[in-house]
């Protein structure tokens, strides 16, 4: 048995195809407690200024009833999100430099030149008793300085790595190993997200078995949609007997 990677389903596109039409379908709340009993083994939400999936009235709701771990990601540098994460007390709050009208996260922080900014925040969020871990792009020198921003972990960014996978896996997950390496030297826990998939998830994690979590959204909940389309139809097809 080894080293125990996390799964933490990221719920947001869920929350986008219940706010594309209204109403309560689906049920964002009750998708959290249902991902849980499925065995996930954490729930991620990342709200945005604009609540265009992920509301923070969703954020407040899920921390009543969640039982697994609870991971928010978001911008700290918008007030509104650092006092909703104070005042929910998520286990883990990942912090992400997004730009405000950002479509989805597309790089880490530049923790040399942000280095006292992010002390800072860290700090803010430690001192309530939250697990940080920050956004960092495969990148030895990064990681480096993540390691004296008193952050606990690093979520490492894996879109240049799903790009690359089907052109070459190994030369793909090169910089990320180097990366993985550098944490676990500075004692650095390890998450990993973005366009991680039924594909590539695999050959990530035996590439870097000490791998502490990894959180997904978008292909998981296109896979639960697609491989559960079939029984689906059969179901509504029954009822028409």
């Amino acid at each position: 048995m080894g080293h125990t990677t996390k799964l933490s389903v990221n719920i947001n596109k869920l929350a986008t195809l219940r706010n594309s039409r209204g109403g309560n379908n689906p049920d964002v709340v009750k998708s959290a407690v249902d991902a849980q009993r499925f065995g996930a083994d954490g729930i991620t939400v990342h709200p945005r200024p604009d609540e265009r999936h992920i509301r923070y009235s969703d954020v407040r709701e899920i921390k009543k009833i969640i039982t697994t771990e609870f991971n928010i990601e978001g911008n700290c540098t918008e007030q509104k999100f650092v006092d909703l994460v104070l005042e929910t007390r998520p286990h883990q709050v990942t912090l992400v430099p997004d730009a405000l009208n950002q479509v989805t996260s597309n790089h880490g922080w530049n923790t040399i030149e942000h280095q006292q900014y992010l002390q800072g925040m860290i700090e803010v969020f430690k001192n309530a008793g939250i697990r940080v871990s920050i956004f960092v792009d495969p990148v030895v020198e990064m990681v480096e300085a993540a390691a004296t921003t008193g952050t606990d972990r690093i979520e490492l960014y894996t879109e240049g790595y799903a790009r690359e996978y089907h052109n070459n896996k190994a030369s793909a997950v090169a910089p990320y190993i180097a990366a993985a390496e550098k944490a676990r030297e500075t004692g650095l826990g390890l998450n990993a997200g973005h366009d991680l998939d039924l594909d590539n998830l695999q050959y990530f994690k035996q590439s870097i078995p000490w791998l502490d979590e990894v959180s997904i959204g978008h292909a998981l909940i296109c896979d639960a949609i697609y491989l559960g389309f079939e029984n689906t139809i059969q179901m509504y097809k029954r009822q028409l007997l």
